[in-house]
């Protein structure tokens, strides 16, 4: 794994933190395939029952592509005809997406400082966001006139609603934390220097939980959006049954009628 992206397993929960504080975490190549690969492993490892995705530094989360880097890519590819820069979307972004958003387990994002671009695409594409009372986030991709990618345009308007994402799409801007609370951007809003231990917090109870039962309520909640009531209860059936001869399930059911806390196993 490249040193602009750590990785630490403990407890079965994977820590995934950006570590490009000097650039406000921006997406350069190798920083897109060292998360790629941290993530694709994370949501592969069936000893990792939880993902917590954060960066290092406070002054911000992911501010998405490296334009600096970005620049010359593209001026290469004028030279060249290749137009491979844009291949991004394709190589990087959309599997960094797809494990987030498609792992078997909960993902938890502590979004410590500003969240544009990718960067807010990344945050959305989480199940649970702890935001800083100082981070911010903006859509910034009409604002170098380009489209939304990293699955925002199918996150967003699923989180705010269709009429407010195409106002934050449209019209970039910066929002506040407390301003992303109000619109359901932000789960939960702590004080800066609170982040880090109330986001493991979270991240370390999941990690500890029913991690079948979580997998489920994922795909049936994401299920749920695109299909019809009819297709979702058949869908709940299958879904229930699976969870229901759970490991976990069994020791759940012992443990209420014991009076005892359940210690799951994640099967």
């Amino acid at each position: 794994m490249a040193d602009t992206v750590l990785y630490e397993v403990s407890d079965g929960l994977a820590t995934i933190t950006l570590n490009r504080p000097e650039a406000m975490n921006a997406l350069n190549v190798a920083t897109k395939v060292a998360l790629r690969d941290a993530v694709e492993s994370a949501a592969a490892d069936a000893a990792v029952r939880a993902i917590l995705l954060t960066a290092a530094g406070d002054r911000a989360f992911c501010v998405g592509q490296d334009l600096k880097e970005h620049i010359g890519l593209l001026a290469a590819d004028r030279e060249t005809g290749s137009g491979q820069t844009m291949s991004t979307v394709r190589e990087h972004y959309n599997p960094i997406v797809r494990a987030l958003a498609g792992a078997a387990k909960p993902v938890v994002a502590a979004v410590n400082g500003v969240a544009a671009g990718a960067g807010f695409g990344f945050a959305l594409a989480a199940d649970y966001r702890i935001v800083a009372d100082t981070a911010a986030f903006n859509t910034s991709f009409a604002g170098v006139a380009l489209t939304a990618d990293s699955g925002m345009s199918w996150t967003l308007p699923r989180v705010v609603g269709p009429g407010r994402a195409a106002d934050l799409m449209l019209f970039p801007r910066t929002i506040s934390a407390q301003d992303a609370h109000e619109l359901g951007i932000a789960n939960r809003v702590v004080p800066a220097a609170e982040l880090r231990v109330e986001a493991e917090k979270v991240a370390r109870s999941l990690a500890e939980g029913p991690t079948v039962a979580y997998a489920a309520l994922k795909e049936a909640m994401a299920y749920g959006l695109v299909h019809s009531l009819e297709e979702t209860l058949e869908k709940e059936d299958e879904l229930q049954t699976r969870a229901g001869r759970s490991e976990d399930h069994s020791i759940a059911v012992q443990a209420f009628v014991n009076k005892e806390k359940p210690k799951y196993l994640g099967r």
